[in-house]
């Protein structure tokens, strides 16, 4: 009767752990917009609009040739440029990013999460704390680009059969 006891407390500490690590590392998707972060580096805010964002989400990456140097910390829309706002959060020690650097939305592989990329300009000048990103690319929308696919297939394969007279193949 012990052993059936102590068998079952040993399973039930073995599921709420399990539960318990699962919870967590659901937090730390860049798609739940909740993050526990136990090394909270210290940085700086940007801010960069876009027309599209497609499927970008907070906590999303921010990188710079292939490093990651931040992170998405907010998006919202700019009701008076009709584009929306996303802040990221630059890692301190990323501090000499130069004012002119361009930022634009990449999606890891084909059907990866979405993130930031910037690639840097060339000014002596770098951003700092509420600076703006200015040049920006948006989203590439894969559903937007398989229909401007079809529909330019269909123009071409529909101007191709009308008029016009066909010379019988020697």
């Amino acid at each position: 009767m012990r052993a059936n006891r102590s068998l079952e407390i040993g399973t039930g500490l073995f599921v709420l752990f399990g539960l318990a690590a699962l919870l967590f590392l659901t937090t730390q998707l860049p798609s739940s917009g909740f993050k526990f972060s136990f090394n909270k580096t210290p940085g700086y805010t940007v801010t960069a609009e876009f027309g599209n964002i497609g499927q970008l989400k907070v906590g999303a990456p921010v990188s710079m040739a292939g490093v990651r140097i931040g992170d998405v910390t907010k998006i919202g829309f700019d009701s008076n440029s009709q584009r929306a706002e996303v802040w990221l959060r630059i890692y301190q020690r990323f501090n000499q990013i130069p004012e002119d650097s361009f930022a634009s939305i990449d999606t890891e592989g084909l059907l990866g999460g979405q993130y930031i990329s910037i690639s840097p300009g060339g000014l002596p000048s770098y951003l700092k704390n509420g600076s703006q990103i200015q040049e920006t690319q948006s989203a590439l929308v894969l559903e937007n680009l398989i229909n401007k696919f079809f529909a330019n297939y269909a123009n071409k394969s529909g101007s191709g059969s009308q008029g016009g007279s066909k010379e019988p193949k020697k």
